[in-house]
Parts: structure tokens; C-alpha cells; sequence
């Protein structure tokens, strides 16, 4: 009979050694790019108030069916957060202090009890960065020029479409579309793409969209390709031409910046219908592997303030990198394999003396696993060799006599002798070359 016990929970999972230590090295690679623009980080509790997790910003009774609840010992009300952005609000209400902006990423573990999918799991890492406090245009660009060069860093080719919720929300208004319309009509704009412009028509028919406004909308999407210009002209609300002013202004900011990635205008891209104000972005592979986003984000001016509810506005915009969606980008390709330790220090009846070459080693920078089963020499030979290790150290008595170490190349299958006083020089060489 299977144990039960020893079953993972349904919508998570054991990630073992050598798919952790991708994940780790994404983790440090996000980390390092965040910190060179000046992000400062931060680490809210996955325990938030069931009350500020309901006070969602927009998601409504979607989010809510998907949080986890408990109560403490107390009776208290408490919620497993199911993004990064609450609590940060949180943070920000606490901290009236603040000094703005406050550029600040998070990298943790968020929770929701929603259905489980190949890519979407229910606990899972964000990994977020935010701006809180300035209106400019300039913290978009700032994002986004960080966004390509995290890719980069990653080794993953990318491009960004990018939208203004303003000119999106302006040209349905001119086109007839009532407020209270308008989030099933961008629902299905946003699927443009995929299902043309017949699907398009038939989707908003099964919304129950007036004929009138399916009519209107589809004879504008006939007109062939939407550009900048040709919204400009088009359309004379306030909205489409904030919105376009926007959006031209910061690419401005990013071409002459000099910013190496490729921008797209997508006139349909709408995200988090309830959430954002501004300027919108996601992130795709270029060679198309996969066709979900790998990253996104936008401005979002009035959740804080909405929030909080003490008179002040909070200006915001922010971007999320999904890790495991990350995870599975470079599963595609072939990336160098990830090792927790460089070099094996084998002892041959020298345990202590071997204990020190190894923390010798270690205090020099170098990643070292000593030999702890007492393997005879071949069995450690092959453990290393599996493991891949880049280097095996020999170190019997001989060796200890000798002031020397054998140290065999584990990739090309060579020995030599290095004198010992040299050995941290010669293997820092050799794994930096």
C-alpha cells in the first residue's frame, strides 16, 4: 500500500540538487543585474492578514478563491500571499518615513490554490522589482533596459511588447465602447494574434457585445496594420494622445540610451484589467520555444493610494520575472550543467591533513567536497566522475611526505603532481581559464 505520507502535495514540488542549483544561479544572476541598477532588497513575511490579502487591488473574487487561509492560535484571520505586490503596499503604509522613489526587488515564494498546469504550479517564485514614487516615463525605460540585460545575462534572446492602458482605453471609448464594456472587449483584442480577426468578431458576440460595437470594432481592426501614426491621427481624445506621448517618450528614452533588445508596440495588449494605468510590457522569447511570457509588468498608479486610503497618491510601476517559467526557457537549450563544488579531495589514510588542504581550498574561494565515506581510491574516482567534478585531489601519506598533491583532471582523465604550496593558485587558474 503506497504511504500517503510520503506523497508531495498536489501543486507543489521536491526540486533535487541539480535542478535547485539552476534555479539557485538564475536567482543570483536576477539578484546581481537588480543590484546594479540600485534596487535595494527586501523580504516580506509569506504570513499576511487575510484582511489586507481580500483588499485585493482588482482580482476580486478570481484571487480570493485561490488564497490560502488559516487561523493562528490567537483566532486571527491570516492568508499565505499570493503575490509580492500586497505586501509591499504594506510596507510602504508602515513606513511613511520612506524616502522616494523607493526601488526596491523581492525574490520569494508566493501561493495560490488554483488549478495545476504544466508551468503553473501552486507555490511558486516571483521575482519582482518596484519603483514607488515617480510618474516619469524614465523609470519604465530604466525597467526595461534592465529586463534585456537580465536576459542577457542568462543567455536567453528576448523581445518586449509593449502598450499604454491610456491609448487602449481612449480608442474603445471613441469606438463606442461604454466603461463598464471595456474589460470584455480588451479580453478579446488581446487574443487578436491567435484567433484573427474573425475569432475575434465571434468572440465578442459570445461576451454578448452589441452587434453595433462588434460591427465598429472589427471594421477598424480590417484596416490593415495599427501603428503609432496611425492611432495619432485617428483618434483625437486626451487619452490616445497621453497614451502615445507616453510610449514615445520613453522608447525615446531606451533607443537613445542605446538599449540593445528589440521593442514592440502592440496596440491590443491590455494585462491585469483592474491593476494598471500606464504603460504595459511583456516579455517573449525571440525563437518562439515558448509561447508564453517570461516576464511583464507595467505602471500602476492608484493600487498603492487605493490600498492604503490615506489621502497621499503612490506613482508606481513595477516588472516580474517568473523563475520557473525561466527554468524551463533554458531546459531547451543546452546550458552548461550546474556543479555544487569544483574539486574532490580524496584522503588515503590522511583524513585530518586532507580536512585542512580542503578548508584551504575553501578560504581561497575555491567550491570543495572532501571525501567522506572512506571509498577506496577508484570507487572515489568514479563517484567524481559522476558527479563532475572538474578536479580530484590524491592525498595519501606519500603526498604528505612528498609536499605534494596528485591532482587529476577529471575532463581530460590526466594526473600530476602540484606542490602543494601551489595548488590553490594552479586550480583557480585552471577553473577560471
Amino acid at each position: 500500500m503506497e504511504n500517503e505520507v510520503l506523497k508531495t502535495v498536489k501543486g507543489t514540488k521536491d526540486f533535487m540538487p541539480q535542478e535547485q542549483m539552476q534555479r539557485n544561479w538564475i536567482r543570483r544572476t536576477l539578484e546581481a543585474v537588480f543590484e546594479t541598477y540600485g534596487c535595494k532588497p527586501l523580504e516580506t513575511p509569506m504570513l499576511q492578514h487575510y484582511e489586507l490579502l481580500a483588499s485585493k487591488y482588482g482580482g476580486g473574487d478570481e484571487i480570493l478563491k485561490e488564497v490560502y487561509r488559516l487561523n493562528d492560535q490567537g483566532d486571527r484571520e491570516l492568508g499565505l500571499r499570493y503575490d509580492l505586490t500586497v505586501p509591499l503596499t504594506k510596507v510602504v503604509g508602515m513606513n511613511p518615513e520612506m524616502r522616494m522613489p523607493f526601488k526596491r526587488y523581492e525574490i520569494g515564494k508566493v501561493f495560490r490554490d488554483g488549478p495545476v498546469k504544466t508551468g503553473r504550479l501552486r507555490e511558486f517564485i516571483q521575482c519582482d522589482v518596484d519603483i514607488v514614487g515617480t510618474t516619469s516615463v524614465l523609470a519604465e525605460a530604466e525597467l526595461l533596459s534592465m529586463a534585456f540585460e537580465a536576459f542577457k545575462r542568462l543567455g536567453l534572446d528576448v523581445y518586449i511588447e509593449v502598450n499604454n492602458r491610456k491609448l487602449l482605453s481612449g480608442v474603445l471609448q471613441e469606438l463606442g465602447v461604454p466603461v463598464e464594456r471595456a474589460g470584455d472587449v480588451m479580453l478579446s483584442l488581446d487574443k487578436l494574434e491567435k484567433i484573427g480577426v474573425d475569432g475575434v468578431r465571434d468572440d465578442l458576440r459570445e461576451r454578448n457585445v452589441e452587434e453595433s460595437l462588434v460591427l465598429a470594432i472589427t471594421s477598424f481592426l480590417q484596416e490593415g496594420v495599427i501603428t503609432l501614426d496611425l492611432l495619432k491621427e485617428r483618434f483625437t481624445s486626451p487619452l490616445v494622445q497621453e497614451g502615445i506621448r507616453e510610449l514615445r517618450e520613453m522608447l525615446a528614452y531606451v533607443t537613445g540610451a542605446g538599449v540593445a533588445g528589440e521593442l514592440r508596440f502592440s496596440p491590443f495588449l491590455a494585462r491585469g484589467l483592474g491593476i494598471y494605468t500606464g504603460i504595459v510590457y511583456e516579455i517573449f522569447l525571440q525563437d518562439g520555444s515558448m509561447t508564453s511570457s517570461i516576464g511583464s509588468g507595467g505602471r500602476y498608479d492608484q493600487i498603492i493610494g487605493r490600498l492604503l486610503d490615506d489621502g497621499r497618491e503612490y506613482p508606481a510601476v513595477g516588472i516580474s520575472f517568473g523563475l520557473d517559467v525561466i527554468l524551463a526557457a533554458l531546459a531547451n537549450r543546452n546550458t552548461e550543467e550546474q556543479r555544487a563544488a569544483d574539486v574532490l579531495v580524496i584522503p588515503l589514510g590522511t583524513e585530518a591533513s586532507s580536512l585542512g588542504l580542503a578548508n584551504r581550498l575553501r578560504e581561497s574561494g575555491i567550491r570543495v567536497e572532501l571525501e567522506l565515506t572512506g571509498r577506496r581510491l577508484k570507487k572515489a574516482l568514479d563517484y567524481a566522475n559522476k558527479e563532475g567534478f572538474a578536479f580530484a585531489l590524491i592525498y595519501g601519506e606519500n603526498e604528505v611526505n612528498s609536499g605534494q598533491v596528485v591532482v587529476r583532471d577529471m575532463r581530460e582523465g590526466t594526473e600530476q603532481p602540484v606542490p602543494l604550496e601551489l595548488v590553490e593558485k594552479w586550480l583557480s587558474d585552471k577553473l577560471s581559464g
